[in-house]
């Protein structure tokens, strides 16, 4: 069953919306995560010639979130915004007309990764041509050009806090490290702004037979995934082959520091982490994509059904809950989303709480009271609707609410059981994952914390 194969691409470490950004702290989407539904698509086309999508980004600023890239075999790169209507009768091509915002050609060669950073007004964009490039997204204007890899570039992640700082890795079995701010003060062709790197792990997953062949035959294993974690030092590498995942102290590259291959098969579609760091979206080569539960791995996962090709690049929407990206062979990108009751407009009495801050101290104890009242009543109802039932200015004696005895009973019972797999932060930092999503409460850890090498 194609579903087990998909069980491999855990290891691909395409989770850099995950690693650049907060994590929410309520659930991204809750038990009707199931519920989802294709709300347009749209083909990658350029003067009516199809070509297939490589890879697929949504922008990371909440007031971009509706916009996202796409790049192509043909080197070409298109943002799209996913808030226009689509109508179940258009076709993609007039989708593509009515939902395209930018287009340019962006390489004379294959885009296979693109990562945006500097609150979205910089893209970056890894090329079959062995470089990355940085681009002015407004200006579709090239600003500096990153050389140094013998190889194509499969995979391009920015550091968490501070995007100056790029890891890529390459078909020719290295990772390397830039800093956007250093530049050698040469020119390309095009008179483009040349940046070295300024460090480089060559053969990171040579493998040990390759090690043994005559020099000259032996050959890198290709990179084809790369993340900065969120302990802000950490790398994870993924090679093709055999998907060994690599983890790398940036402070210290002579060797990694721990390795993982619990699935060893070669892997090509990527996989992207959901931003609460729940749930695990995959890409498959019989056109479908595949929605997983991190805790719940055995458990099978969501099926997206809709195209015709291999699905080999998705993405998560960072502000908009459910709203996600698959794209395919096929020569087109869908979207997605869910209405969840988790992502409706319901707040909870604690956001609701920070709403009325600013309402004079009479109105704002009943606004209050009703809007909590309401939300516990009827879960279905909006905070709009509830604001618009009030707005007299007398005073109101709260009422005292209590829990029946029988009640408090079953209440505790269930506290009770709940507690005993509740996570606390103390217990939370004991895992590597915790690199991922580290507790606020309590001192952050590196990878190397977890897994000491001997000397």
């Amino acid at each position: 069953m194609e579903t087990s194969r998909s069980q491999s691409f855990f290891l691909d470490v395409r989770s850099r919306e995950l690693s650049g950004f907060k994590v929410r702290k309520r659930p991204y989407f809750g038990e009707f995560a199931s519920d989802f539904t294709e709300i347009g698509a749209v083909a990658i086309e350029h003067d009516c010639i199809e070509t297939p999508p490589l890879a697929v980004s949504f922008c990371k600023t909440s007031k971009n979130s509706h916009l996202f890239a796409v790049s192509d075999e043909d080197g070409c790169m298109n943002v799209f915004d996913s808030r226009k209507k689509f109508t179940s009768f258009a076709s993609h091509h007039d989708n593509t007309e009515k939902a395209r915002i930018s287009e340019w050609t962006a390489h004379q060669n294959a885009i296979f990764d693109i990562c945006w950073i500097k609150e979205d007004n910089n893209i970056l964009t890894a090329s079959g041509d062995q470089t990355i490039k940085v681009w002015d997204a407004q200006e579709k204007k090239c600003i500096g050009v990153l050389m140094g890899h013998t190889g194509s570039v499969k995979s391009v992640c920015s550091h968490p806090t501070n995007s100056d700082l790029v890891v890529s890795g390459s078909r020719d079995g290295s990772f390397n490290i830039w800093d956007l701010r250093c530049n050698n003060s040469s020119k390309s062709r095009n008179s483009e702004v040349c940046i070295a790197p300024s460090a480089a792990v060559k053969g990171a997953h040579l493998s040990s037979q390759a090690k043994r062949i005559r020099r000259g035959k032996a050959a890198s294993m290709s990179i084809t995934s790369v993340l900065y974690l969120k302990d802000e030092v950490s790398i994870a590498t993924a090679g093709a082959v055999n998907s060994v995942v690599k983890f790398w102290d940036t402070r210290n590259l002579k060797a990694h520091v721990t390795q993982a291959c619990p699935y060893p098969e070669s892997s090509t579609v990527k996989s992207a982490i959901s931003p609460d760091a729940d749930h695990i979206l995959s890409g498959s080569s019989n056109g479908n994509a595949y929605l997983w539960q991190v805790n719940k791995p055995q458990v099978d996962p969501i099926m997206l059904k809709s195209h015709d090709g291999e699905v080999t690049a998705v993405d998560w929407c960072l502000s908009e809950a459910g709203k996600i990206a698959t794209a395919s062979d096929d020569f087109t990108v869908r979207i997605w989303n869910t209405q969840s009751s988790c992502c409706s407009g319901t707040r909870s009495p604690a956001s609701i709480r920070r709403r009325v801050m600013a309402i004079p101290s009479a109105e704002c104890r009943k606004l209050l009271m009703d809007e909590v009242m309401d939300v516990t009543k009827t879960p279905g109802s909006s905070y709009n609707e509830v604001v618009n039932q009030t707005n007299s200015s007398n005073p109101i004696q709260m009422p005292i609410i209590t829990t029946p005895d029988a009640q408090k009973k079953r209440t505790s019972s269930i506290s009770d059981t709940t507690q005993l797999f509740e996570k606390t932060p103390e217990a939370a930092s004991n895992s590597p994952s915790s690199v991922l999503n580290p507790p606020s409460s309590v001192k952050r850890r590196t990878i190397r914390d977890y897994f000491l090498v001997a000397p």
